[in-house]
């Protein structure tokens, strides 16, 4: 494997802080409510109105929860610098359109784009490996379209470009990755909370899978695999789309009667509690999903968010 050019960060220490809040959710909701330290663990920015509107109104809903939420983590700035190249991973894997909620959503990626380049980026690139064929998933998502219109280069993954790399995980060793991923100086992994027949939900550890190929080889031990490619990554920084969420069916759904409107989103630089919050999101325990679990205890991250800084922040 040559030499990656850019070192990343080791994980960000993880908060010692005890204790659960005790305060209900409503009261943790309410709106501009702000964590005491400027740059908390992780953010959730949620809708509070009663009304969660549809449609074309949803899209300054999307920026502002995902702006609240970059903002409720000290912004950008505290992980871009500047003349840095970021890459932005959605989940772009299905040839879906937003409103199924199979991919990531596209108000969320431009948004990201945006602060991005606000806070010093030199280029943003955005791109994933999908399932589906690829120019008809970045197509109908929106994604592509709306990553372009915030100025980011939108990257159609070679699979001729892919290169072998030795991970040094536990029980995945070796795996080919795509080589242009690793060579930014910030990579945003920018999931959607939604279903999974096989893990029962898939989240932010789950979606460094679009930086691979050979992927069926996970489905025998996905738990193991995950946590060993998530290791690898040294996540940063993550944010979790729960504009719409995909309840059933997935991961690819189709049915819109699957699709729950939760005008949530989350941010933050522990990706284990990141897919709790996740877990619960969907109804669901953190034990529920094994990658969270193995994540825990392997020190990638706490599932027990609330025992980190954390910013809850309500937005109506």
């Amino acid at each position: 494997m040559s030499e990656i050019k850019h070192t990343r960060r080791d994980f960000i220490a993880r908060s010692t802080a005890a204790g659960m809040i005790a305060l209900g959710a409503e009261s943790l909701f309410a709106p501009s409510a702000q964590a005491a330290e400027k740059n908390a663990d992780m953010a959730i920015a949620k809708w509070v109105d009663q009304r969660i509107p549809g449609g074309a109104e949803l899209k300054p809903i999307a920026v502002e929860l995902t702006e609240k939420a970059i903002e409720g983590i000290g912004g950008l700035n505290r992980f871009v610098t500047q003349g840095d190249i970021v890459w932005v991973k959605p989940n772009i894997g299905w040839d879906r359109t937003p409103e199924l909620a199979a991919n990531t959503n596209p108000d969320v990626v431009a948004t990201l784009v945006r602060l991005c380049y606000e806070a010093g980026a030199k280029k943003v690139k955005v791109g994933d490996n999908p399932c589906d064929l690829a120019k008809k998933t970045y197509d109908s998502s929106g994604i592509a379209a709306a990553a372009e219109s915030a100025g980011a280069e939108v990257v159609f993954l070679d699979r001729n470009r892919f290169r072998d790399m030795a991970i040094g995980g536990k029980r995945v060793k070796n795996i080919p990755i795509y080589p242009e991923i690793l060579e930014c100086d910030l990579v945003i992994n920018v999931p959607i909370v939604k279903h999974h027949g096989l893990t029962n939900a898939t989240m932010c550890m789950k979606n460094y899978m679009g930086v691979i190929e050979n992927r069926r080889t996970f489905h025998q031990a996905i738990a193991d695999c995950l946590v060993d490619l998530t290791r690898f990554m040294k996540p940063q920084v993550c944010v979790l789309d729960g504009i719409r969420i995909l309840k059933n069916h997935g991961p690819k759904g189709g049915n819109s009667d699957d699709v729950e409107l939760k005008a949530t989103v989350a941010a933050g630089i522990d990706i284990v509690a990141l897919d709790a919050w996740g877990a619960e999101l969907m109804g669901l325990k953190p034990d529920g999903v094994q990658s969270t679990v193995q994540g825990d205890a392997l020190g990638l991250g706490t599932m027990n968010y609330r025992a980190l800084n954390l910013n809850e922040i309500g937005v109506s």
